[in-house]
């Protein structure tokens, strides 16, 4: 078996601010060197005692359209970009310091969060990554909406989603796949914006929410397309499933080997699917080396 790469945090802090799309509020993030085994975690700084909130599936809550967590009465949602633009360059152990429960959502992408990531620089610790090697096809959902896992073909992550709303969609079919490594996060899947139709948005702003972001803050498509903004990548709404796909699987505190493909899943499936390989795949937290 190949070996085991050395776990990583950051080396120093890095400080990401904006609003939430949801909420319209400032939110300012702060990203923090932690120590090895100590996993990707939340800390609500503006609440007393400063609570902690581990990125694990043990601690997700159902919220529509985003991923959150809560642990006791705290809470913090929209995590999804974060934990993908953390996994997505290999950062193991980090501190996320936030002043709202709600993660700033930038241009909809994890790329404002990849950028002050890289702007700390990264270290390795002294410990083995800790792994999860997936040894059977699960498969989870329906026919019109599924995800599943397969053992990898080669020591690594596979990632692709295939994105299909019909021939009446303005969002044409397509997909993307990719092995995951921090250059192809970085190249493939970071830039890669949310995105939701006019009819959508207006029901969201309907309600109360989204009241400060705009068509250029994210992809809104119209009839014609993107509103008042333009594609990063022909099938950058696949390629963002894909993003969304590495931040859930990082609530399961490993790095996978397997080969994950999903076909219109969302946080929901891919948190399900999550679940169930957890209960089905060993944690390995040992030096392995090549025989």
């Amino acid at each position: 078996m190949d070996a085991s790469p050395p776990q990583r945090t950051i080396a120093g802090p890095a400080v990401v601010r904006g609003f939430g799309y949801w909420s319209g509020r400032d939110v300012c993030l702060e990203f923090r060197p932690a120590p090895a085994d100590s996993g990707m975690v939340f800390v609500r700084a503006d609440l007393p005692g400063c609570p902690r909130i581990p990125a694990s599936i043990d601690y997700r809550c159902d919220t529509p359209r985003r991923t959150s967590l809560r642990c006791g009465s705290a809470t913090v949602e929209m995590v999804e970009h974060v934990l993908a633009a953390l996994a997505g360059l290999g950062i193991d152990n980090c501190e996320v310091w936030c002043d709202q429960p709600e993660m700033p959502g930038g241009d909809g992408s994890a790329l404002p969060f990849v950028e002050a990531l890289q702007g700390a620089g990264l270290v390795e610790l002294g410990a083995p990554r800790a792994r999860r090697v997936v040894q059977q096809v699960v498969r989870l959902g329906t026919p019109d909406s599924w995800i599943e896992a397969r053992p990898a073909r080669r020591p690594g992550t596979h990632l692709c989603y295939e994105l299909d709303y019909g021939p009446q969609s303005p969002i044409a079919r397509q997909a993307h796949g990719v092995w995951l490594s921090p250059e192809v996060f970085c190249r493939e899947l970071a830039p890669c914006r949310t995105f939701m139709l006019r009819e959508e948005a207006e029901w969201l702003l309907a309600q109360g929410f989204g009241r400060r972001a705009s068509p250029r803050d994210l992809l809104v498509f119209g009839p014609g397309g993107p509103i008042d903004n333009s594609l990063r990548f022909p099938n950058e709404c696949a390629r963002h499933k894909v993003l969304d796909m590495v931040g859930d699987l990082a609530l399961g505190q490993a790095h996978w080997i397997g080969e994950f493909r999903a076909y219109r899943s969302g946080h929901r499936l891919n948190a399900e699917l999550v679940h169930r390989l957890i209960k089905e795949t060993p944690l390995v937290r040992a030096w392995k080396h090549c025989a």
